[in-house]
């Protein structure tokens, strides 16, 4: 009888204590630059077993073993890490493989890769929760939108004292065939928050000809090469495509690298300092604006 009520009073303890979390995913597997940043940014790097081939910072995730490339991920190479978690974007895929990783027993979260800061602020939310790292993601995007919101002020001046530039993005291979980043792009996203002015008026990602290229004449070229990065990249950029030379940008030597990566995965904690370096590119005059925002043009 005593047994019986002791048994019974431990149950109605357990009935009052507040409910466990849930264990933390042991195992990740993540697709995406820069959702594997945020992912370390918040602590979690000892989970991951595996990354895409765009996940190249920090510079430790490259000792990882490589899943591939996100949109092309093999079930194969994935399942031999046993995993957990595969960490991802909407843009990985193909759709058959995440559902034979379904059905093996993978969870799959896929958050989206929009470039706007709602989309940052919903995923570092889910991120944390799914670290178990709330507050760290919180302070994540509190600090990431402090960098961001001094930047905007910054060009606000610079362009009440300098001209708007039009800005041209280009996304290749080896500086063979590349193509035009335009409206719904993270490209167009850094190029506004830089202070630029994107020329192209299409949707996503198009090749462009030579004419459509002299006719636009930007002030500025970006361009972030797949294969190639610095002078090479420039060299086999204007090798493949002689009709830039003669735009106002080669003239003026505005021609400027972006890391790819940075363009993958969402906004990645790397942005702010990518941006202050656009926006320097972009309005020379004047007091340098610093990584962290903080100079005034």
């Amino acid at each position: 009888m005593r047994l019986t009520r002791f048994l019974a009073g431990l149950c109605a303890a357990a009935l009052t204590l507040p409910a466990l979390a849930e264990p933390a995913t042991k195992r990740w597997v993540s697709a995406g630059g820069g959702l594997s940043e945020w992912v370390v940014a918040l602590g979690g790097e000892s989970a991951l077993v595996g990354v895409d081939s765009t996940s190249q910072h920090p510079s430790s995730l490259k000792a990882l073993p490589s899943i591939g490339y996100q949109r092309q991920l093999s079930a194969e190479g994935i399942l031999a890490l046993h995993p957990d978690l595969l960490l991802g974007s909407e843009e990985m895929g193909p759709p058959p493989v995440l559902e034979q990783l379904r059905g093996a027993g993978v969870r799959i979260e896929t958050l989206s890769a929009r470039a706007d800061l709602a989309t940052l602020a919903s995923n570092l939310q889910r991120l944390g929760d799914l670290l178990g790292a709330p507050q760290r993601a919180s302070q994540a995007r509190t600090e990431f939108q402090r960098r961001l919101q001094a930047q905007a002020a910054w060009v606000d001046a610079a362009r009440a004292k300098q001209a708007t530039p039009g800005v041209l993005m280009l996304l290749g291979h080896a500086g063979a065939s590349p193509m035009a980043a335009g409206r719904d792009t993270a490209a167009t996203w850094l190029i506004g928050r830089a202070g630029g002015r994107n020329l192209t008026v299409h949707l996503g990602y198009k090749a462009l000809s030579s004419e459509a290229l002299l006719a636009l004449d930007p002030d500025v070229v970006i361009f972030a090469d797949r294969s190639l990065q610095g002078a090479a990249a420039r060299e086999a950029l204007l090798k493949h495509n002689p009709a830039l030379a003669a735009t106002r940008a080669a003239r003026d030597g505005r021609l400027l690298s972006l890391d790819p990566t940075l363009l993958v995965g969402g906004l990645g904690p790397r942005v702010p300092a990518a941006l202050a370096e656009l926006a320097n590119a972009f309005y020379p005059a004047g007091h340098a604006l610093s990584a962290t925002a903080t100079s005034q043009p």
